[in-house]
C-alpha cells in the first residue's frame, strides 16, 4: 500500500511539471518576463523624454541669446550706417569749424594774456608774472606784493594790482579763474593757522572776496584753491627759492562748453 502512495505522488508530480513547462504555466511565465520587459523599456523611455527636454530647453536658451545677440548687431550696424553717411565733406568742414574754434579761444586769450599785461605794467617782475601754459593764462602773484609774512590780510599796493587785473576780467566772456595759493615749505603753526594749508587757502579765499565783493567780478565763474607747500616752482633749499613759491596764482581758463558741443555732434 505505501509503494502506491509513492507511486501516485511521482505520478502526480511528473503530471504538474509537464503542464508548467509545456501548458498555461509556461504562458504566464512568459508573460510576466514581458511585463518586466515593457517595464524596463518604459523606465528607459522616461529617461530618454527627460535627455531631451533638457536639450529642448538648452536650445531654447540658445535661440533667445542668439536672437539679442542678433539685435545688438542689428543695433551696431544701425549706428554705423547713420555715422558712415557723413560724407568726405561734412567731415572736412567739422573740422574747419574745431579749428577755427581753437584758434577763436587761442586769439581770446592771446588778447587777454596783452590786455592784463598792459593793466599790469606797473609792478616789477619780483611782485608778478603773467604767462600762458596749457592753453591758460597765468597771473603769479608774489608774497612781497600781496601779503605779509603769515598773514592772509592783503596790502594795499596787492589791492591795486587785483583791481586792475578785475578791470579786465570783467571785460572778458567765456573765461573761467582760479585761484591758487601757495606757500614755501617751513612750517607754520598759529592761533589762526594751524598749517600751511590753512595759510595757502585763507590767501586765495581772501584774493577772491577782493575780486567779487570789492570789484564785482562774477562770483559764478571763480574758485578758490589752497596748495600749500606741495607744488613748488623752485627749490626750497635756498631764500630766493622759498620766496619764490610763496605766490597766489590767478589762473585764466577758456570756457570750453561750446568746443565740447561740437566735439559731441
Amino acid at each position: 500500500m505505501k509503494n502506491s502512495f509513492y507511486f501516485l505522488a511521482c505520478l502526480f508530480l511528473a503530471v504538474g511539471l509537464s503542464v508548467t513547462s509545456c501548458g498555461p504555466g509556461k504562458k504566464l511565465l512568459n508573460s510576466q518576463a514581458k511585463v518586466n520587459q515593457l517595464q524596463k523599456d518604459s523606465i528607459s523611455l522616461h529617461d530618454q523624454l527627460d535627455d531631451c527636454n533638457r536639450q529642448l530647453s538648452n536650445l531654447y536658451n540658445e535661440k533667445t541669446s542668439l536672437q539679442n545677440e542678433n539685435a545688438s548687431v542689428q543695433n551696431d550696424l544701425k549706428v554705423l550706417s547713420n555715422t558712415s553717411k557723413m560724407t568726405i565733406a561734412d567731415q572736412a568742414k567739422r573740422l574747419k569749424n574745431l579749428q577755427d574754434m581753437i584758434q577763436a579761444q587761442k586769439d581770446v586769450m592771446s588778447k587777454l594774456k596783452n590786455s592784463i599785461s598792459n593793466a599790469l605794467i606797473n609792478y616789477k617782475a619780483d611782485e608778478l608774472s603773467i604767462y600762458t601754459k596749457d592753453g591758460n593764462v597765468y597771473v603769479s602773484l608774489a608774497e612781497k606784493l600781496l601779503f605779509k609774512s603769515g598773514s592772509d590780510v592783503v596790502d594795499p599796493k596787492g589791492k591795486e594790482a587785483l583791481k586792475s587785473l578785475a578791470q579786465v576780467l570783467n571785460n572778458t566772456q567765456d573765461i573761467t579763474v582760479l585761484i591758487e595759493g601757495h606757500t614755501d615749505n617751513v612750517p607754520i603753526q598759529t592761533n589762526k593757522f594751524k598749517d600751511n594749508w590753512d595759510l595757502s587757502t585763507a590767501r586765495a579765499t581772501s584774493i577772491v572776496r577782493i575780486l567779487t565783493k570789492d570789484n564785482g567780478f562774477d562770483p559764478m565763474r571763480i574758485t578758490a584753491s589752497g596748495k600749500g607747500e606741495f607744488h613748488p616752482i623752485n627749490s626750497n633749499e635756498t631764500t630766493e627759492g622759498r620766496a619764490g613759491n610763496r605766490r597766489t596764482e590767478v589762473i585764466l581758463s577758456p570756457d570750453l562748453k561750446e568746443l565740447f558741443k561740437l566735439l559731441d555732434q
